[in-house]
């Protein structure tokens, strides 16, 4: 057994659909969000507000990548959206379908959940290794 920290990324055919997958989730949230009535500046300014949760790696690796898994993970947007959708809030919709449309275009452009290792040691694989 190897002491790589990649042990366990996703290769190969699997790899390709959940990059697909998140391309599929980044229309998605477009679409919902579209549905919500809001100003479309809002969906570009507020697509990048979970990489805050980068700051985290200001402390160390393993709490960056905690904080920053807490930040691009489906619960905590499902969350959003799901108190969207019991107070009736547009609004609140709108911004966990953001926040879902973030993860998607992150994960449809490789990037994923990170290990404690490093920030470039994430679950669809070494963002250091040179592409093919």
């Amino acid at each position: 057994m190897s002491s790589s920290p990649l042990l366990g990324s996703v290769i190969g055919g699997p790899k390709t659909l959940l990059r697909l997958e998140g391309a599929v989730l980044f229309a998605a949230s477009i679409a919902v969000f579209a549905g919500q009535g809001q100003q479309w500046w809002l969906y570009p300014a507020l697509l990048l507000v979970p990489d805050v949760s980068m700051l985290g790696y200001l402390r160390n690796t393993r709490l960056g990548s905690i904080i920053y898994n807490f930040g691009h993970s489906y619960p905590v947007a499902a969350l959003v959206f799901a108190l969207g959708l019991i107070l009736g809030s547009s609004i609140t919709i709108a911004i966990g379908a953001i926040w879902f449309g973030h993860i998607g275009w992150d994960r449809m452009l490789g990037y994923g959940l990170k290990y404690g290792t490093s920030f470039k040691h994430t679950h669809l694989g070494d963002l250091d290794k040179p592409k093919k």
